[in-house]
């Protein structure tokens, strides 16, 4: 075989139509193998004998995509220094395109051996691990272009590919599961029909399903658990595991562009699978560990500020190297729109505490490509001071948790102070203002897919995790739920109808408030995981999203609930948030008239149920549970993309949270006439253009914990 000396940039496996040059990092080895893998169970080894700045590089003439290869590194074994060198285990390329086989777990994908883990393991893994694949980098992308969706534009549909698409009954079964599926006329017709115009996919980087959870028969089902920052996690394609797996995932990114719908990627670059200590030798730990990992004082062990065993040490430059070069691959070669930072706290810890202008913002802040993307922020890790809602950088968006707490503690009857309601309705000034972003930085949800579904927010008090083999143990205990007086399922039409009314409030609740609304997939059709708030293990039913069946075997009806017409209603929502500019401001109120808009009235005002305005004893009631706010469409501030002035009509929104039917004046000086557009206490919501009209002065009545929107033309 002719080995030629090759390119220490760019990292990873590149090839050029002739041949492949291979380039990997690690300052630890004595020695570096590029093992070339043979589908009869063989390897040929090549020594990568030139180095640059600790680049091991050559190329191979003749390899070509499909060709499976991995990494033995020489070197040192002295976990007392931090140093796990184990030439006996093949090592994924940090930088691998794509990831073939799955891991079959034993003692031979370990660094130690399972009785005397302080003994180094010398078994062969390459039969047991995971192998890095050649791919061919060529794509038709045809005409693609980013949808580049303006975030007052923005509505995202959070999802994960298989639990989305597994269940479709439009789909072909060999489609179900798959990246192939997302491309599928049946899905993008239901993501544009409900008027998302962002999918946000939970990780595709190619995971591992851990060890322990593969004993108890379970698996790593979202897939927060990283080994390859470039590879398409290869169980979601249904071509194949040897380079398919980036064609199909490109395919289906095209065809999401071509419906007009931008794809942002939730991704994990705080830690790996590696895990702890005790944890598997796959990649980076074998490569150079203490480059990688954020080792503690005792450089055996790792800082955890993840809860997964180990976090990647931001303040090496290789590892910032690695994230930043991820970042650019998945947007510049499989043209994505944006990312999903999960933990991203961890990302801010360059030493010990998290800091705001650490290196990775640094990074970001001036790279000519992800600056330009869609970057948002998961604000929070496990460790000290890890709660950072509020605290990114200008750049960034953030999932707003605080908004999601307090419209739950709102529709479950929870008392506190409206005043902080009122803040999250309206863009979260409190967290964004002071420096510089606008409402558009605060993501809104009210669930995800951490946590309970809609359907079960409104249907369990308490988790119900025992699936998990963990005693109920895991997921977190505090959700802010209320079942509405039956734990679980029930027949009780009471109940069944109050929780429909709680759904609705908490869709339209989203819709209406200023900021970018994202929804968890299935939410629109009622689904559920039977009270199981931490459902990452459960590759199954549980969590996949149950699809009406649509073809005449199916009333509509599930746990009592009607499917079609709650997502009718989420569609109806959506589309009344679109047309309707006051919805999705691009700057905060002022709370006063508006210069040169000729209206005397302020751009919001708040009203008691009685009409009358708020005071500052008002706002302080703990009892406090029912409000009116304005909404001026007259007294919009921002002006359109041409300079020219944006108006719109405006709008009352009445907010019951309490447990009996209210009152409501409409207000005397803020309109003449007004017609009821929705209605949360009616199964559907009230269509357009059906509901009541409603002169100022008189009253309305709520039923117990509704939400009513009045509409007055410009």
């Amino acid at each position: 075989m002719q080995v030629w000396p090759g390119e220490a940039y760019p990292l990873g496996a590149t090839y050029d139509g002739a041949g492949t040059n291979f380039a990997v990092f690690t300052e630890s080895a004595d020695r570096v193998e590029l093992c070339l893998l043979h589908d009869d169970g063989s390897e040929t080894a090549v020594e990568l004998r030139e180095s640059d700045a600790f680049v091991r590089h050559a190329y191979l003439p003749g390899v070509m995509p499909g060709q499976r290869y991995g990494y033995r590194v020489h070197g040192p074994y002295a976990p007392e220094r931090g140093l796990r060198c184990n030439s006996a285990k093949l090592l994924l390329d940090p930088y691998a395109r794509a990831i073939s086989g799955e891991i079959q777990w034993g003692e031979e994908v370990y660094g130690y051996h399972f009785g005397a883990p302080e003994r180094r393991n010398d078994l062969d893994s390459a039969p047991h691990t995971m192998t890095s694949v050649v791919v061919n980098p060529y794509f038709d992308w045809g005409d693609d272009r980013r949808p580049r969706v303006e975030y007052h534009e923005t509505v995202i549909y959070e999802a994960h590919v298989k639990g989305l698409t597994m269940r479709h009954p439009g789909l072909p079964r060999e489609l179900r599961g798959t990246y192939a599926a997302l491309a599928h006329p049946a899905v993008i017709e239901h993501l544009t029909g409900l008027g998302v115009t962002t999918l946000e996919l939970m990780p595709v980087h190619q995971f591992v399903n851990d060890h322990r959870l593969a004993d108890l028969g379970l698996a790593n089902y979202w897939g927060y658990n990283t080994i390859g920052f470039f590879a398409p996690h290869n169980a979601y394609a249904s071509w194949g595991d040897r380079g398919q797996q980036v064609l199909e995932f490109k395919s289906a990114v095209r065809a999401l562009h071509e419906a007009g719908i931008e794809v942002i990627l939730d991704v994990v670059y705080n830690h790996t699978a590696e895990g702890n200590h005790l944890g598997p030798t796959l990649s980076f730990r074998g490569l150079d560990n203490p480059q990688y990992y954020r080792l503690a004082d005792d450089p055996r062990y790792y800082m955890d500020t993840t809860g997964t065993g180990n976090s990647l040490l931001m303040r090496s430059p290789h590892v910032l190297q690695l994230i930043m070069d991820s970042l650019r691959y998945w947007v510049t070669e499989m043209h994505v729109d944006g990312f999903r930072f999960d933990l991203a706290a961890t990302l801010a810890r360059q030493f010990h505490e998290v800091d705001r202008l650490s290196s990775f913002f640094d990074l970001v802040q001036q790279d000519p490509v992800v600056s330009q993307v869609k970057l948002i922020a998961e604000p929070w890790d496990v460790g000290e001071g890890g709660y950072q809602v509020g605290n990114f950088p200008p750049l960034w968006t953030e999932w707003n948790g605080k908004y999601r707490d307090t419209v739950r503690d709102l529709w479950r009857g929870e008392p506190r102070a409206l005043a902080e309601f009122a803040s999250r309705l309206t863009g979260s000034s409190d967290l964004y203002q002071d420096d510089g972003r606008r409402p558009l930085a605060s993501i809104n949800f009210v669930t995800c897919h951490d946590g309970f579904t809609l359907h079960d927010l409104v249907a369990y008090n308490h988790k119900h995790n025992q699936a998990n083999g963990e005693d109920n143990r895991d997921g977190e205990s505090h959700n802010r739920s209320w079942n509405c007086g039956v734990e679980g399922p029930t027949d009780d039409p009471a109940v069944l109808e109050l929780r429909a009314r709680q759904m609705r409030n908490f869709l339209a609740t989203l819709m209406l408030s200023q900021g970018v609304p994202m929804i968890s997939h299935g939410d629109e059709f009622a689904r559920t995981q039977g009270g199981n708030n931490n459902a990452y293990c459960q590759d199954s039913e549980l969590a996949w999203v149950r699809w009406p069946a649509g073809d005449g075997e199916d009333d509509g009806l599930f746990n009592g609930i009607d499917v079609q017409g709650l997502r009718d209603f989420v569609r109806a929502m959506v589309w009344l948030r679109k047309d309707h500019p006051v919805f999705r401001r691009r700057r905060f109120f002022h709370g006063r008239p508006v210069e040169g808009t000729h209206d005397e009235l302020s751009d919001i005002a708040w009203f008691t149920p009685e009409g009358r305005e708020m005071t500052q004893r008002d706002w302080e009631s703990a009892r406090a549970s029912a409000l009116t706010v304005f909404l001026n469409g007259n007294a919009i501030s921002e002006p359109g993309p041409r300079g020219e002035r944006i108006s719109d009509d405006s709008f009352l929104l009445m907010f019951n949270a309490a447990p009996r039917p209210l009152d409501f004046l409409v207000p005397v000086n803020h309109g003449r006439q007004w017609q009821v557009v929705v209605d949360t206490a009616r199964s559907d919501g009230v269509p357009p253009g059906t509901g009541p009209k409603v002169a100022a002065g008189e009253r309305l009545t709520l039923v117990d914990r509704s939400l009513t929107v009045l509409q007055r033309p410009a």
